[in-house]
């Protein structure tokens, strides 16, 4: 039987919606999908990262149909919490109709990180660390969210 509450309404931004909102967004759906209705966005979308695509689908998700979007395509939504997850869009992000509740938590964001990466396995390294750190901090959002 189908839960009668209508899902939490969450909203993940970073920079670019490239790499840390996307993982975010796709770790959401496919661990909290009957709970949250997640979405991504970003204050100056990039377009979605294809290292970061690689790597979540080594972990079994998919997110390469994913778009990058700006926050203000989203405006309209009115969401239950609006997650930051870096500290320029902590800093730039606008305030969301609805009264949703902000929360910052940012992650390191890969492409800075592995900047000076001396090969492709070591890049991998890094988005799969920061990926799992997503993870992790995903898997406690009911916790985090009060649901």
């Amino acid at each position: 039987m189908p839960d009668p509450r209508p899902k939490t309404k969450v909203l993940f931004v970073c920079t670019g919606n490239a790499c840390r909102s996307q993982m975010a967004e796709g770790w959401t759906r496919a661990r909290w999908g009957d709970r949250i209705e997640v979405h991504s966005a970003g204050v100056m979308p990039c377009g979605v990262s294809s290292l970061s695509a690689q790597v979540m689908k080594e972990a079994g998700v998919d997110i390469s149909k994913h778009t990058s979007k700006h926050v203000r395509d989203v405006l309209h939504i009115p969401f239950d919490f609006v997650i930051t997850v870096c500290g320029y869009a902590d800093q730039r992000c606008p305030t969301f109709p609805g009264g949703g509740k902000r929360i910052h938590r940012p992650f390191d964001d890969p492409p800075t990180v592995s900047s000076t990466a001396r090969s492709e396995e070591e890049e991998l390294a890094i988005y799969r660390r920061i990926r799992d750190e997503i993870r992790a901090y995903v898997e406690t959002l009911p916790k985090v969210l009060g649901l």
